[in-house]
This record gives structure tokens, C-alpha cells and sequence, in this order.
């Protein structure tokens, strides 16, 4: 049996999410359909990362293990894009050892999250963006963000059926980044709870416009209180972009 990593890029607009629904369609389940129609014969495939509905990737990684010995590894990208809707790519697929695993081996997993104000964006972004009416100063936004990074609790920012056992977590990097008319909110930890990016966004932005400050989003973050977090924010602009292993866990 060879173990197979792919690395993944889709559009999240049409999709419940990374997961397999019994019902409705998922990333998982198409390239897990994909695959079994290659063996004729069902095969199950491990993420990263389970992205929630509406949300993108650039970036996800998943593995599955293979007794077919007539498929280079890297062959495995054309024949799922084969099969594959426009709207999910296999980006990359290579042998890697056979103990690697996508989701326990993962070090540091990824985030941006785009954010436009001022003049309504071109036809071709605007469903990948949230919408703000004036953008908050970077610097304010930035002082809040660093309020995050480190070892915390982060339960004030888990949804409410989040199934984790523990909801401490650890962030590298949390920073707003300006490009162009957009602003890049980028974060990076080693996990994240169920919603928690979107809930940290959504509550820096209403905090923001509300005159808030550092201090207040430190006190939000050691609640530990859900009613306390602002709203959530859309899943339109977030995108899975980068899952790192051991080789580049130095990369941020």
C-alpha cells in the first residue's frame, strides 16, 4: 500500500464543507467518490483540516492510501481532475511514508481571511471578500490581533457544538495585511476550534467599530465567555491556505 498526499484548492460557495454529509455535498465526498471510482471499490481520505460551508482553500492537504501500482504519484492529479468539478483541484499529489498522516502531523495550519471597503469590488472578487463600509484603522486592528497570539483558552470564540475536549490553542501569527483595496487578516496556529477564525474576525472588526481597544479584546479572550464575542463573520472570505509539517514548521 502507498500512502498519497494531495494538496487541494476549491471553492467553498457550493459546498457544506471539507466533511462528508450524509446529504449534501462536500469537498471530501467528491474526491473521495472520485478516487473510489479509480479502485472500483470504496476508499476513504484523511484532511488536514475540516473547513466549515461557504469557506475556500488554497492549500488543504489530505492523504489515502493506494494498492494500485500502475498510477504514479504524481499522475493521481490528473486522473481525480479528471473526474473532478471545476470548483475542486487536485493541486499536487505525491508519495510520501507511510506513517504520514494530513491532520495529526500537521504543525501549523493557515488562514486569510479578505477584507474590502470603499468602492464596490470588481464582479470577480466580490464573492470572495466581506464587504465592510469603512475599514478600521490597521493599526487598531493590528493591536487586538497581537492580543491573540500565543497559548490560550479560546472558548469565548468556539462555536457553541464544538466538540473539542480542550479549547486551548496555540497562535503564531495573527495580522492584518493591506494589498491593494483589500485588507488580509492572516492568522496561523497548530488547530483551531470550529468556527474560531471567523468568530476572532468578526469580534475584532465589531469591537473595532464600536471603539474598542487592546485591552477590551484581552478581556473578551480571558472570559472564556461565548455571549461575550462579537459576531461572526461570513465564511465568503476565508480561505485555507497553507497546512505545514515538520520540513517547514520554521514557515509562518
Amino acid at each position: 500500500m502507498r500512502n498519497i498526499k494531495l494538496t487541494v484548492a476549491y471553492d467553498g460557495t457550493h459546498f457544506s464543507g471539507w466533511q462528508v454529509q450524509s446529504r449534501d455535498r462536500s469537498v471530501q465526498g467528491d474526491l473521495e467518490k472520485a478516487l473510489s471510482n479509480l479502485h472500483g471499490r470504496p476508499l476513504a481520505l484523511t484532511g488536514a483540516g475540516r473547513t466549515d460551508s461557504g469557506v475556500h482553500a488554497s492549500g488543504q492537504v489530505a492523504n489515502f492510501y493506494t494498492d494500485k501500482d500502475n498510477i504514479p504519484a504524481h499522475k493521481f492529479r490528473e486522473a481525480l481532475n479528471s473526474q473532478l468539478a471545476q470548483d475542486v483541484r487536485v493541486l499536487e499529489s505525491q508519495e510520501v511514508a507511510a506513517s504520514f498522516h494530513s491532520r495529526r502531523d500537521a504543525v501549523v495550519r493557515r488562514y486569510e481571511y479578505r477584507l474590502w471597503a470603499g468602492s464596490p469590488p470588481p464582479p470577480h472578487v466580490a464573492p470572495y471578500v466581506w464587504k465592510l463600509r469603512k475599514m478600521p484603522p490597521l493599526a487598531l486592528l493590528d493591536s487586538m490581533a497581537a492580543e491573540i497570539v500565543g497559548i490560550h483558552d479560546f472558548s469565548t470564540f468556539a462555536a457553541a457544538r464544538d466538540p473539542s475536549p480542550s479549547k486551548v490553542r496555540e497562535v503564531f501569527q495573527a495580522a492584518f495585511i493591506p494589498r491593494g483595496e483589500e485588507v488580509i487578516f492572516r492568522i496561523s496556529g497548530n488547530a483551531f476550534l470550529w468556527r474560531m477564525v471567523r468568530s476572532l474576525l468578526g469580534t475584532i472588526v465589531d469591537l473595532s467599530q464600536r471603539g474598542g481597544d487592546a485591552g477590551d479584546m484581552r478581556g473578551i479572550l480571558s472570559s472564556r465567555d461565548r455571549f461575550k464575542a462579537g459576531p461572526t463573520a461570513p465564511p465568503t472570505g476565508l480561505f485555507l491556505t497553507k497546512v505545514m509539517y515538520g520540513e517547514d514548521r520554521g514557515v509562518r
